[in-house]
């Protein structure tokens, strides 16, 4: 889930551990197999795959499954699917606006899966082109502070790669680039010996809409709704919540 706020990391670190761990490992080795589809087996020469196969082992799906992953995807082994990468576009409660990414298999079922998660949780489908003009695409690297990077660090590393900021998340530092600058970036990161968590393209809100406890309960609600489908691999809302409202929330 990728509001701009705290949330995001925290959130995505709660995936893990929870009785949902089964779902995120299964989104991260589609996620495997379609890079190998579309660039090739070697991660070396596909950075997609590179950087799925970084997030599925730093999430700890075992190798097993991520060899076999590769394997589908390059055609060397049987039971592959057609996925197809859809997106949906909605309203959350509170007026948030709500970009959903779909991989999947069936398009007629993620429509549904997505629409009846926004109907039940307060929210509404949009019409192609009325959310989607909110965000723009960007490259995100979240480097976590656990490994003892500074924010020095990271920017002395990052500054003549086409970062064009740096944000403190609390626990990670999330550097902002272009998409088409988030490889070297990556590798420049990698050369100055700062370990990341995870970067990929990502839809950042240009404007945010701030909420209240309440309506950030119900935001959130939808939003794990949309995530339990097996076809939803990333939701983007441009929400912002204060910390004050965070630490009451839990």
């Amino acid at each position: 889930m990728s509001g701009h706020s705290k949330w995001a990391t925290t959130k995505h670190k709660k995936a893990v551990i929870d009785a949902r761990r089964g779902k995120l490992f299964a989104k991260l080795i589609k996620n495997v197999e379609v890079a190998a589809r579309t660039g090739g087996a070697d991660p070396v020469g596909n950075p997609t795959l590179y950087e799925a196969v970084q997030k599925a082992k730093k999430n700890s799906v075992p190798n097993e499954n991520i060899e076999r992953a590769i394997r589908r995807g390059a055609g060397l082994e049987a039971g592959g699917a057609a996925y197809e990468n859809i997106a949906y576009e909605g309203y959350a409660p509170g007026g948030v606006a709500v970009l959903v990414e779909c991989l999947t298999d069936n398009r007629n079922r993620a429509a549904a899966d997505v629409r009846t998660a926004l109907t039940r949780n307060g929210g509404s489908m949009a019409d192609p082109g009325s959310v989607s003009y909110l965000f723009h695409r960007k490259g995100v690297v979240l480097v976590p502070k656990s490994d003892g990077a500074s924010e020095d660090d990271v920017l002395t590393a990052v500054l003549d790669a086409g970062a064009e900021e740096i944000n403190d998340l609390g626990e990670s530092f999330e550097v902002i680039s272009e998409p088409g600058d988030l490889l070297a970036v990556r590798n420049a990161l990698q050369q100055a010996g700062v370990d990341y968590e995870s970067a990929e393209p990502a839809f950042l809100p240009t404007v945010e809409v701030e909420l209240d406890e309440e309506q950030a309960k119900r935001v959130f609600r939808l939003i794990e709704a949309l995530e339990d489908s097996d076809d939803v691999q990333d939701v983007y809302a441009n929400y912002s919540v204060p910390d004050e409202v965070m630490e009451k929330l839990g």
